[in-house]
């Protein structure tokens, strides 16, 4: 069971909330040298997170709290990379103004304050990929089909809780509230995807058991389980986050438990029931059934380690194995992700920081993304969407100066996909060699 969404991009400027709605009062847009600009008019600075959307390509503003003025009203026509744009006061009340883009671009946004002729003003560039361009076909007129399939479900695990704190940070700054606010940020980017669903093992300040937590995402039906925590140590100077999976010893001891318990109870494993099995089918398909979600969870551990690193150090630069029983579903790919020391001053700080916690969910997001598009459940939006999708095959000549992580950033690959689609033993690239680039990201 395993899970994939469509590209996500989150900015977000950290600003006090404010008594009353902003006033939008104007949105502009203007094209030069290949670059599209927005310019949203404010009564005053405000809050904005900034996301993407594929199939087809859309830009999503929400500005929060804020309330589009009747004197912005028609939102201006399209130009440049943007077809169309479209606004509307959300209940909640949020502001959103959506860009049907006429080619994908990536949102690079800003607050610039008044000037004595303009008051406060976000502004939204639309920046040209980097990666080369494929030709569109044009248009069908024939009605696409709307994709059939289940939802992916990624279950999302904030540690402690309630009356478990967790670790505590050298100001005070309690584990169970900023990793609390990281999944929650996390199950927002997923549940913005028409493919993905987020279910919360909490989602309030309660105390749940380890167990339950494991067994409840098996009860959803989940395709990944990612336990989110914050680790801490004597040493104040030890920093950095850390990906486990589970370990084998983990993986004896869980199966010796559940099929000694196997005939008290219906057990079934992958939707298969173990309890009129005879022990030695039973004990073969646990193992089968371990072994497949063990083997998915290092690779999307990987993928989310990779993506971490760009945004904080890593303590180990490796997915680690170890025996948490929260990563013991037999049946279900399972991580747990340290975000960072809080018992680090500097840690610490970043956690407390909503703009820095963003930038982490958006980085396991992206992990995630990476992971699910490559290998789509069966049966799944996801796996419908990517089966649709046009495949392009993009080669990269490599010129004096290239680094492979440089060309990994610049067509949003992880490293260790082109690693593994050029035979790649290490890190070390030939002047002239032509790289095959796995395309994954549509944007």
């Amino acid at each position: 069971m395993l899970a994939t969404i469509l590209f996500a991009g989150l900015a977000l400027v950290a600003i006090p909330a404010q008594a009353e709605p902003v006033q939008i009062k104007d949105v502009r847009i203007a094209t030069q040298n290949g670059k599209t600009r927005i310019a949203v008019d404010l009564t005053q600075r405000v809050e904005h997170n900034i996301f993407l959307l594929s199939d087809p390509h859309r830009v999503v503003i929400d500005i929060m709290p804020a309330h589009i003025d009747r004197a912005a009203l028609p939102l201006p026509s399209g130009t440049g990379a943007v077809r169309r744009i479209r606004g509307a006061n959300r209940k909640d009340g949020t502001a959103r103004i959506v860009l049907d883009m006429a080619t994908p671009a990536k949102p690079r946004s800003f607050m610039l304050a008044p000037n004595g002729k303009q008051g406060d003003r976000l502004v939204i560039d639309l920046l040209p990929l980097g990666a080369p361009r494929t030709i569109k076909k044009a248009p069908s007129l024939t009605p696409q089909p709307v994709p059939t399939g289940r939802k992916i479900i990624v279950a999302i695990d904030p540690g402690h809780g309630g009356k478990d704190p967790g670790a505590a940070g050298p100001t005070g700054v309690r584990e169970k509230d900023v990793v609390l606010r990281i999944s929650q940020q996390l199950a927002a980017k997923i549940n913005a995807d028409p493919n993905m669903h987020a279910y919360m093992t909490r989602d309030g300040d309660r105390f749940v058991q380890l167990r339950q937590r494991m067994e409840s995402a098996r009860t959803a039906e989940a395709d990944l389980f990612i336990s989110i925590h914050a680790d801490s140590f004597k040493d104040r100077r030890v920093r950095g986050a850390t990906v486990y999976v589970l370990s084998s010893k983990g993986a004896t001891d869980e199966a010796s438990k559940r099929l000694a318990g196997r005939e008290n109870a219906a057990h079934l494993i992958g939707g298969v029931s173990l309890d009129d099995k005879d022990p030695m089918l039973a004990s073969v398909l646990m193992d089968l059934s371990q072994n497949a979600s063990l083997s998915a969870s290092i690779d999307i551990g990987s993928e989310m380690l990779e993506e971490i690193s760009r945004v904080t150090p890593v303590r180990k630069h490796k997915v680690q194995q170890a025996p948490f029983l929260v990563l013991k579903s037999p049946d279900v790919p399972s991580v747990l992700v340290e975000t960072a020391f809080i018992s680090n001053p500097r840690d610490e700080k970043n956690l407390g920081s909503r703009t820095y916690r963003d930038k982490l969910a958006k980085a396991m997001y992206e992990g995630i993304l990476d992971y699910f598009q490559a290998n789509p459940p069966q049966g799944s939006r996801m796996a419908q969407v990517m089966h649709d999708r046009p495949q392009r095959t993009v080669k990269h000549v490599i010129r004096r100066g290239d680094t492979l992580s440089g060309i990994a950033d610049r067509y949003r690959v992880p490293v260790r996909r082109i690693r593994s689609a050029n035979n790649l033993r290490n890190d070390k690239i030939v002047v002239g060699r032509v790289l095959q680039i796995p395309q994954t990201h549509d944007i």
